[in-house]
């Protein structure tokens, strides 16, 4: 037995249409229930528009349609997480997804957690890698490809 600690990471599953994201606990600062977002005019369809939370206007997307695996709308049960964003953007330091319920607190080992990449797949947009964590299958989102795509999708709205 070895006596290094395995790291151990607080993470949280969140249910999207047609996928579930496992994302670090670090980096959601609030969940919040679903209101019609206000439209942001010349955006992808993935931008379903503008929140706003504790001042800020929060850009909304939906990571299902950005992927394309589904056409996600929000409606009764839906949630929205806002995350930080890790671009270092002071004047963007938010954005929202819409999730399909409340995002579930999950412990992450490396025991727990294997890679389900097939050889030669390609991964769709915003999807950094496929992982099973015990016995549920997720996707890591690419965070970084997420923020940049947005803001280009603004830059241009502007």
């Amino acid at each position: 037995m070895s006596s290094e600690l395995a790291p151990i990471i607080r993470g949280v599953l969140i249910q999207v249409a047609q996928a579930r994201l496992l994302l670090p606990n670090a980096t959601i600062a609030e969940v919040l229930s679903f209101a019609t977002p206000e439209p942001v005019e010349n955006t992808p369809a993935w931008l379903l528009g503008r929140i706003r939370w504790r001042g800020w206007q929060l850009p909304l997307l939906s990571f299902s349609r950005f992927a394309g695996l589904a056409e996600e709308q929000g409606g009764l049960g839906s949630k929205v997480v806002v995350l930080k964003a890790l671009g270092g953007d002071a004047r963007r330091p938010y954005f929202a997804l819409l999730t399909q319920g409340f995002p579930r607190l999950v412990t992450v080992t490396e025991a727990a957690l294997a890679t389900l990449e097939a050889e030669g797949e390609v991964l769709p947009p915003g999807v950094l890698a496929r992982v099973r964590l015990n016995e549920d299958a997720a996707v890591v989102p690419d965070l970084e490809t997420l923020e940049d795509t947005l803001r280009e999708a603004l830059a241009v709205a502007a």
